[in-house]
């Protein structure tokens, strides 16, 4: 059967416990996360948020204290989960004294390619991140945006279904950005998934289909970002919604921003509204509000964060 979504966590949750004062700190809390399959991705969250522990623990780099995570629909902790995933970390540290082709030969090496198959692979790579005259050259001469292309590189030899990219562009220049951006979209037009962990908010806006937001280790939003920003959205405060409706409405495509006294719901159009409105009332729940917005992904995540703390 095949999986539904690329990534999908259930309550997924990481303590960690200080030896002085037996004090606890919740990293990760209750986190249930659901990527699907073949979409552009983003993660976002203020330093501290549990961004880095989630991705930890979906790598299997940090055992969950509870909850499960699953990458196409098996457990991220067995070693064949993790072979379809191709992951760029965002403080990287290649060898200085291997050429780019070296670098990228000795990585691909250690994940089992044929050499045949890893120079083919090295090749095109090379050429297609814009590095196809510095494969010869040791990496002690890169600078700091080739590094980052010759990352993305050694996350794409063994051809993943899903990239997992931690700041793919910083310390790219404009052009850099454009040119990683447009492989991956067409990435992402030949069935891969993209999982990017970013602080740049613009760039996520105009790369990523679906976004989460994280604040002090709980999920605080998640939904598409074209129901949450540019043009002119409605949003639905709601209580007393059962956590099934919650499921269907946000499946329905609306963001959700849960809250201590009150639910809400971001829609793109009137007719969404409408329907969510439908939808909430036949659970059970109770209408609270309903305005209209327009907004960017900066704004919401201000927005969003800012709640959260005062909360």
């Amino acid at each position: 059967m095949k999986a539904e979504y690329a990534v999908e966590t259930a309550r997924l949750e990481k303590i960690y416990r200080s030896r002085f004062r037996g004090r606890e700190v919740k990293a990760v809390a209750n986190l249930t996360v659901r990527v699907p399959v073949g979409v552009k991705f983003g993660l976002l969250g203020p330093n501290g948020a549990g961004k880095t522990t989630f991705v930890k623990m979906l790598l299997s780099a940090v055992n969950p204290t509870s909850g499960a995570a699953t990458i196409f629909g098996r457990d991220a902790r067995e070693p064949e989960a993790r072979r379809p995933v191709g992951y760029l970390p965002e403080n990287h540290r290649f060898p200085t004294y291997l050429t780019g082709s070296g670098m990228l030969d000795f990585y691909s090496a250690l994940s089992g390619m044929e050499e045949r198959q890893r120079r083919r692979r090295a090749a095109e790579l090379l050429e297609l991140v814009g590095l196809k005259d510095w494969g010869d050259v040791r990496i002690k001469k890169y600078s700091k945006g080739m590094l980052q292309r010759l990352g993305l590189a050694q996350a794409l030899m063994h051809e993943p279904r899903l990239l997992v990219l931690d700041e793919p562009t910083d310390g790219v220049d404009p052009v850099g950005r454009r040119d990683i951006r447009r492989i991956l979209n067409d990435l992402t037009g030949s069935g891969v998934t993209i999982f990017i962990n970013s602080h740049l908010l613009s760039e996520v806006e105009s790369f990523c289909e679906y976004v989460a937001i994280l604040n002090k280790g709980h999920l605080a939003l998640e939904g598409k970002i074209s129901s949450l920003v540019g043009g002119r959205g409605y949003r639905i405060g709601a209580t007393g919604v059962p956590a099934e409706a919650m499921e269907e409405i946000r499946r329905s495509g609306a963001s959700i921003f849960p809250g201590a006294q009150m639910d809400e719901f971001q829609v793109a159009t009137r007719e969404e509204a409408n329907e969510t409105i439908d939808r909430l009332r036949a659970a059970g729940g109770l209408i609270e509000s309903v305005t209209a917005s327009n907004t960017s992904l900066e704004d919401v995540f201000i927005q969003t964060t800012s709640s959260e703390r005062a909360a």
